[in-house]
């Protein structure tokens, strides 16, 4: 001992690892056996050095303890696949390492805009579990706001926090004095806060702050990684259905793409809107239709323009055939309530091959019907054009112009009837001109300049008079405010005919009332093109001269009117008329329709025999004394001067007038 070297006895010590206490025997037998002051003091500074190593030793034991301890948490908490696990797990970890009574993990809430109790370890208060702490209230909320750590050893007497009444009931009836809180950081975000508690006052050491730190770092990106996961887990659930579908679907796709081709072929091949219904009801083992859009369900058709689909319709299948917004038709697979998806594919492909016919034979159609309009104004305009190539031209679009034909004139009549001829189109001298667009269109009997929708009007009545003349192997054209139309007259039509059924085509495609007027036959107007001109101007007094009798909305032709129909369409006014039939035959009509007698037709059938009663009872079929009675009784009525050439001649015209429209009298 005496010749031993001072430092020997404490690295026997430090390689043992003997407690603090021992490290004083050495100091100890060296005073009891003598040794001098210089060899103590020697031994001393051995002994400070040993306890500085020893003491060195045994913190970094501890720091690999923790590390280990750590990274075993952390090899846990990566082999745990589900969150609530994952939370339990950290908090259970926490509560170990740090040997707390209690540990806690509360996340935050971005849309609430607080931090909320997620899961604990050794609590035993119902209402602490419950706890929601608002940012920067209490402890856990300050973390929660300012992303950092803090510690205190008695939280009821901490003034660093904002207390709350509710926090602290929690705190309180969990009995917790010591609260360790660090922050769960994701990037510079906060997800949430991890605490250590204990039930007594308690002082937590660098050390442990910065271990539970580290340790809430494994924790976010564990909870971060569980929470990718279960994402992934959902995409490839997704993914391994979409996978599911898309093998479901080769097949249909395969036999769709070979429908599509087929219809392709079809309409290279030069077919239409039906051959394409035939071959798909050839395919489809059903029938199927081609619908306009004005005969198509309204509630299906709608339904499938905003699905983009074949929706079900009852025991049918509809399929809208559109282009750029606009319902061009449907295709209508009928008695097939259960469409399987390859023939659903396969009649919206349809439906799209569809649309592409209807838009080139609307492009083909409009081309033809500009073709046709210029043509028309040509004839109306230039009636020293060459015969011969108006033939020419003429037969491009169908048209044989050394036919009969007839001129009408078609105006709309959303209004009812004018005040006069001259008022809305003007007479025979009012100057014409071509109107190529209908838009253009000077205001004609259907609208005023100011009506919202009579240029919408004009050019729907346009489109469908041109599909008439098209059909019909005409001509059309927008003019005047209206629509002109050049017809064939066949050997069993007449003028009269042609305007009634042509008033009412036009007004039941559009929907609004034409009124059209037919002029007299123009028996060749390709060798008279001049002609053309004076039947237009003849078929606008027509129209003119229905306007002014109330009969709005119907045909006529120069025929039926005579010469009314000259002094009607050039200066005939609907008030003025109506008051001399009033004026002059109104007693009998009123009197004709009090007693429901039939004098009117007994006075127009006594003109019509020459006023030979005889001859008027044959025509009426009575007895000739009821012809004399009632010939008196109008007597009475209209006074005894009725006979005169003057009285006659006025009671003759007004009815007539009064058998061309009865609304004037009404």
């Amino acid at each position: 001992m005496p010749d031993e070297q001072p430092q020997i006895p404490y690295l026997e010590l430090l390689a043992h690892g003997a407690p603090a206490e021992a490290y004083e025997r050495p100091v100890l037998r060296a005073r009891a056996h003598g040794l001098p002051p210089e060899r103590l003091a020697a031994l001393e500074r051995a002994k400070l050095l040993a306890l500085r190593v020893r003491s060195e030793l045994e913190g970094r034991r501890r720091r690999e303890a923790e590390l280990s301890a750590l990274f075993e948490t952390a090899h846990d908490l990566a082999g745990l696949r589900d969150l609530d696990a994952v939370l339990q797990a950290i908090v259970q970890r926490a509560r170990s390492l740090l040997n707390t009574e209690v540990a806690y993990l509360t996340l935050n809430d971005p849309v609430a805009g607080d931090t909320y109790m997620r899961v604990t370890d050794g609590s035993v208060s119902a209402r602490f579990q419950q706890l929601r702490l608002g940012m920067g209230e209490g402890l856990g909320g300050l973390v929660a706001q300012t992303a950092r750590p803090y510690v205190t050893d008695s939280y009821f007497d901490d003034a660093r926090f904002q207390h709350t009444g509710t926090i602290d009931a929690g705190v309180r009836d969990e009995g917790l004095v010591a609260i360790l809180g660090v922050p769960l950081m994701l990037g510079s975000g906060v997800i949430g806060v991890l605490f250590a508690a204990d039930r007594r006052a308690r002082v937590f050491e660098r050390e442990q702050i910065a271990l539970l730190g580290s340790f809430a770092a494994h924790a976010a990106v564990a909870i971060d990684t569980a929470n990718l996961l279960g994402e992934t887990r959902s995409a490839l659930a997704e993914l391994e259905t979409a996978n599911e579908i898309i093998r479901d679907r080769s097949s249909v796709i395969e036999r769709a793409s070979e429908v599509h081709d087929r219809l392709t072929e079809l309409v290279l091949r030069g077919g239409g809107v039906h051959d394409v219904a035939d071959a798909l009801a050839e395919v489809l083992s059903g029938t199927v239709e081609f619908r306009e859009a004005a005969a198509c369900p309204p509630e299906a058709v709608n339904r499938s323009r905003a699905d983009g689909r074949a929706v079900p319709h009852g025991e049918d299948w509809v399929a809208a055939v559109s282009a750029g917004g606009e319902l061009l038709g449907a295709l209508v697979l009928h008695g097939h309530p259960h469409l399987d998806p390859v023939d659903q594919l396969t009649l919206e492909r349809a439906a799209m091959v569809t649309s592409l016919l209807q838009l080139a034979r609307r492009s083909a159609s409009e081309a033809e019907q500009r073709v046709r309009g210029e043509l028309l104004d040509d004839l109306l305009d230039a009636p020293d054009r060459d015969p011969a190539l108006l033939r020419e031209r003429a037969a491009r679009v169908g048209a044989d112009l050394d036919a009969p034909h007839v001129v009408l004139a078609a105006r709309i009549d959303r209004a009812g009837p004018a005040t006069g001829p001259g008022a809305q189109h003007g007479g025979p001298d009012t100057p014409r001109g071509r109107t190529s667009p209908p838009e253009a269109a000077h205001p004609g009997p259907g609208g005023a300049d100011g009506e919202p929708d009579a240029a919408a009007d004009r050019q729907r009545l346009w489109s469908a008079a041109s599909h008439l003349a098209a059909t019909g192997r005409g001509l059309a054209a927008a003019r005047d405010g209206g629509t002109v139309l050049l017809l064939p007259l066949g050997p069993a039509d007449s003028a009269a005919e042609t305007a009634r059924r042509t008033a009412r085509h036009l007004g039941a495609a559009i929907r609004v009332p034409v009124t059209v007027g037919a002029s007299s036959p123009v028996t060749a107007p390709a060798a008279r093109p001049g002609a053309v001109a004076h039947a237009y101007a003849e078929a606008r007094r027509c129209v003119s001269a229905l306007r002014v009798l109330g009969r709005s909305g119907q045909g006529a032709a120069a025929e039926d009117f005579g010469f009314l129909g000259l002094l009607l369409g050039d200066t005939g006014d609907g008030a003025r008329i109506a008051g001399f039939v009033r004026g002059t035959i109104g007693p009998v009509i009123d009197y004709d329709a009090r007693r429901g007698t039939d004098l009117v037709r007994t006075l127009d059938a006594y003109f019509a025999c020459g006023a030979s009663p005889a001859r008027t009872k044959d025509e009426l079929h009575v007895h000739v004394n009821t012809v004399a009675q009632r010939l008196d009784r109008v007597g009475r009525l209209l006074g005894p001067d009725w006979q005169s050439a003057a009285r006659a001649l006025e009671i003759q015209l007004a009815l007539r007038l009064h058998r061309l429209s009865d609304a004037v009298i009404r």
